[in-house]
Formats: C-alpha cells, sequence, structure tokens
C-alpha cells in the first residue's frame, strides 16, 4: 500500500487520539511501511502465490526456470538476497533453499551431526523464522535509507528528487522470497509430519520437500544404506502436509516429493497388496529373490508373497531389510514420480549420483508420457565431483565421435593440467550451460545448491586464516576482504549500519524526539566509509 495512502490515514487515526499528539503520523507511516510482513503465514501466502506463478511461466518457456542456494544462517541468506538485488536488480525466480543436511550439520544442540535427521526437528522451523527475520530485516534497512534520503531532499527543497524516492518506496520490491524447505522423511509417522510441517508453514514456508526413506533409517541423499518406504505410506504423508497448508489457509502451498529410489535398494517392509496390479503389488514386483514351487523350498524364517501369480521367497539381510533388484531404480522412480504428482505432490525430486541431463532426461520423458507436466526440483550437489564428471562426458561425448584422445587420461582428468585444454575448457562450458539446458531439456523448473554456503564459509575462512596468521598479519583482512567490500560496495563493510544501527537511531529519535541519544554521531567511526 502506497506510503502516502498510510500516512493519511494515521494522520487521522492519530488526530482522534489526543493522548497521542507526541507521535508523529509520518514516523508511524514509516516503521509500517518498513515492516511489510507481520507474520509468518503472510509471507507463507505470499511466497506460495510467487511460486505458482514462476511455476505457470515455466510450463510456458523452460527459459523462465527457478534457483536458488541453500544458507544455514539469517545473516548468510539476507546478504544473498541483498547481492542478487545489486546484481541484477530484482529477486525474481530468486528462491532460497533450506538443507536439512546443513541444519544436522551446523545447527544442532547435539553438535555436528550427519544428514541422518537425528537434529531436534523444532531446528527447522527456527531456521526458517531466523531466515525471514534477515530478510525482512534487510527489507526494514533498504527502506530505512530511502527514507533519510526524503528527509534530505525534502530539507533541501529538491522536489524531483523526492518524488522519484517516493515512487522508489512505494515500488520496493521485498528481499522475502520462497524458501524450498527439507522436512527430511517426515521425523516419524504421518501426525509427526503433519505437526511439524505445520510449525514450518508458521514460520514462513511456501514449499516443503519430503522424500520417500524411513524416517528412523533415513540417510544423506549420497549416501549407501538408503531404504525407502512402500507409496501408501509416503503418500500418507504428502496427505498430512497439504491438509496442514489448508488448515493454516496457505491454499497454494508447494509439495516436492523427493525419491531416492534410484540410488536406494532395500526396503523396510513390503507393500500392502490387495489384488493383482494394483499399486502395493507393483512396488513389491521389484523385490529381489527366488521363486519357488512349493513349501519345501521355505526355511525357517523366511518370507514368502505372492507375486506374477507364482510364491516368491523374498531376499532378506540380517537386518530385517529387503532387497529390490539390481538395476530396478530407473522403474522404481518412475513409479515414485507418477505416483506422488497424481496423489498431491507439485513437483518432483529426483536424487540422482552425477549431473547428467541425458539420465535425467530418459527418466522425465517417461513420467510425462503420463503426467505432461511434470517439473523437477533438482540437488546441484557439491556432492558431484562437477570437473571431474563433466570433463569425463566430453571425453565420452569425443570417444563416441572418434576424436583422437591421446592427449588425455581419463582417469586422470581432475589434474589441473586439463585446465587450459580444449576439453577442460568446453567441459566448463557444459557445466555453466547445465542449469539452462537441464531446464530445456530434462524438465527442471527449479536448481539449487544444497550446501553451497557451508563452503565458502570454509574456503573464505581458511585464506583469511592462512594470510593473517601468516606472514600478512593485517592486510589479509585489509586486502583480502576489506578492501574487497569497500571496491565492490558490499554493504557489510558498514557493519554497524547493516545491523541496524542506523534504523535504531532513527526509532531513538520517534520515541524520544531532541533528546535520543544517538549512536550515528561524529565519533562513530562508520563514517569512514561515507561516500567511498
Amino acid at each position: 500500500m502506497p506510503y502516502a495512502h498510510d500516512l493519511d490515514t494515521l494522520a487521522s487515526l492519530i488526530k482522534q487520539n489526543p493522548s497521542w499528539s507526541a507521535i508523529k503520523p509520518e514516523y508511524a507511516a514509516r516503521m509500517r511501511a518498513q515492516n511489510r510482513f507481520k507474520t509468518g503465514l503472510d509471507i507463507a501466502r505470499y511466497t506460495a502465490r510467487i511460486m505458482r506463478e514462476d511455476m505457470a511461466a515455466y510450463d510456458r518457456d523452460s527459459s523462465q526456470y527457478t534457483q536458488s542456494l541453500g544458507c544455514w544462517h539469517g545473516f548468510i541468506g539476507q546478504q544473498k538476497l541483498i547481492s542478487i538485488k545489486k546484481h541484477f536488480g530484482s529477486t525474481k525466480r530468486r528462491y532460497l533453499y533450506l538443507s536439512g543436511w546443513m541444519v544436522a550439520a551446523l545447527r544442532s544442540e547435539f553438535g555436528p551431526l550427519p544428514d541422518q535427521s537425528m537434529h531436534e526437528k523444532t531446528s527447522v522451523p527456527a531456521l526458517i523464522e531466523e531466515l525471514y527475520t534477515f530478510l525482512r530485516q534487510a527489507d526494514a534497512w533498504e527502506l530505512n535509507h530511502l527514507f533519510r534520503a526524503l528527509e534530505e531532499a525534502r530539507q533541501a527543497g529538491d522536489e524531483a528528487k523526492a518524488k522519484e524516492l517516493l515512487s522508489q518506496i512505494d515500488n520496493h520490491e521485498t528481499h522475502v522470497v520462497p524458501i524450498v524447505a527439507d522436512i527430511d522423511a517426515g521425523f516419524g509417522n504421518a501426525e509427526a509430519t503433519y505437526l511439524l510441517a505445520k510449525k514450518m508453514i508458521e514460520a514462513g514456508a511456501c514449499c516443503i520437500q519430503i522424500e520417500n526413506q524411513v524416517s528412523d533409517e533415513k540417510q544423506c541423499g549420497h549416501q549407501d544404506g538408503k531404504v525407502t518406504v512402500p507409496h501408501a505410506d509416503f503418500l500418507a504423508k504428502i496427505n498430512a502436509v497439504r491438509l496442514a497448508f489448508l488448515e493454516l489457509g496457505v491454499d497454494d502451498g508447494v509439495i516436492v516429493a523427493r525419491t531416492d529410489s534410484l540410488g536406494a535398494g532395500l526396503t523396510k517392509q513390503i507393500a500392502v497388496t490387495n489384488e493383482p496390479g494394483d499399486l502395493g503389488d507393483l512396488y513389491n514386483s521389484f523385490l529381489d529373490g527366488d521363486y519357488i514351487d512349493s513349501a519345501d523350498d521355505i526355511d525357517n524364517g523366511d518370507v514368502v508373497i505372492k507375486s506374477q501369480g507364482k510364491l516368491l521367497k523374498v531376499k532378506r539381510l540380517a537386518s530385517g531389510l529387503f532387497c529390490f533388484k539390481p538395476g530396478s531404480g530407473e522403474d522404481r522412480v518412475v513409479l515414485d514420480c507418477i505416483t506422488s504428482l497424481q496423489h498431491g505432490a507439485d513437483l518432483l525430486w529426483i536424487e540422482t549420483e552425477k549431473p547428467h541431463i541425458g539420465q535425467i532426461k530418459g527418466m522425465v520423458d517417461r513420467i510425462r508420457e503420463v503426467v505432461p507436466n511434470a517439473k523437477l526440483v533438482y540437488n546441484n550437489s557439491p556432492s558431484f565431483n562437477w570437473t571431474l564428471n563433466f570433463r569425463q562426458q566430453v571425453f565420452d561425448a569425443w570417444a563416441a565421435e572418434g576424436k583422437d584422445l591421446s592427449a588425455y587420461d581419463r582417469a586422470k582428468l581432475m589434474s589441473a593440467d586439463y585446465d587450459d585444454t580444449e576439453l577442460g575448457r568446453l567441459a566448463d562450458q557444459w557445466t555453466a550451460n547445465f542449469q539452462r539446458d537441464a531446464a530445456r531439456e530434462a524438465g527442471i523448473f527449479h536448481h539449487l545448491i544444497t550446501l553451497p554456503t557451508y563452503h565458502t564459509a570454509a574456503l573464505s575462512t581458511d585464506n583469511l586464516a592462512k594470510g593473517y596468521f601468516g606472514d600478512e598479519g593485517m592486510l589479509a583482512y585489509v586486502a583480502g576482504v576489506q578492501r574487497k567490500e569497500i571496491r565492490q560496495g558490499i554493504a557489510t563493510v558498514k557493519h554497524q549500519d547493516m545491523a541496524g544501527s542506523n534504523i535504531g537511531d532513527d526509532h531513538k529519535e520517534f520515541f524520544a524526539g531532541e533528546a535520543a541519544l544517538k549512536a550515528g554521531g561524529k565519533d562513530n567511526t562508520m563514517g569512514q566509509f561515507e561516500n567511498i
């Protein structure tokens, strides 16, 4: 709502309450403008509409895909969105990703944990709330600078500048964007999933990603030992998330159904089936084992089911888990995805072992034979060795073309010796084009990197520590950090301002008038970074 409208409304309200005479309407209107979203549900409803609009835009034009980076702290998410606005002028089609891996590794009271759903489930909605707290503060920070500039323009009598600034205030684009939030395998049964989903939505989540692993056996998608559940169990959790959205009035809420079947060779239970060809029977048809002719072939403790009209003695491990047939992963992925989309999911996530467009496209094409508008969220995972993968893909493509490869050793293509070769340069180009090509060819609507800021924090800290504690001393910080902040226009160089010092000073004036004791006077060293 335009600032001028709020100003008039509040001026009238304050005039009706004589005891409020110390309150200036422009201050109240300004504070209201700087706090657009009052609750997490306001955010969830707003961002859900954005996602739905983006999904429709992608259906019309696959070049309109969306992207996100995983963030493990509110400040990291905030700086990401500030950077996006600075460089691209808009946050359109740029989201945040909340990674269960990073919550486990970085945000658990137990300390660093593996990605096995052992962290406190309340830490997930807590991080969503934190991320949106920092994004809302970025709105307040940016608008605060606009309002200060507006005051200066008016004091200088520059009406043209004041009009321009009012337009910027009224048309301000928020830093609040959709979060794709990882609920892992639901942290328990369907009721537990529902309760956690409600907390996540109330914190602001418009999009919840859930996977078809067993909750108490959950593994990172890029590790071994994954165990899936029958479709009925997974669909119950999808229903639980949908009902949580509907209960809270987020009718456009988005559910991402993730399948780990490509790399999961085990199931904890045999599906319930009532007749041949039903969903339970299809799930069981992938079980590994031996067909038998009579009860004489059954040993003590064996499990036997009727499958495809015959008796199947199912292969079971000492752990009690049942095995799927080797090589059945892609078929199970396709069945999982079709089933999820037909029962309430909006988007798919196929966890793969490598970034290969042909592999992804092959599965998506099969899914789209049944559900033509199927769309993926894809994990551009740091678990992949991207350099090696794409160099090997180029190598294999050239080999198929009969090109001379004597200058290259496929097993050693990660070597820096290949960085400035024809193969290395082409592999880098394929990597740069991966998201665009995969969006066009393989149905990927949203590209994310699950835990990039985990790696960037480690890398930048290593570089600073190496120099600061070595011969460079203070120069390591000055040249490696602060000078770059100044020259690249990074807002954090004025860290007091970024943390809200100027907002606090203005509030002091709002509350106490001329009696306010402000921090931003002549002795504030932040002034050293003005006009540079």
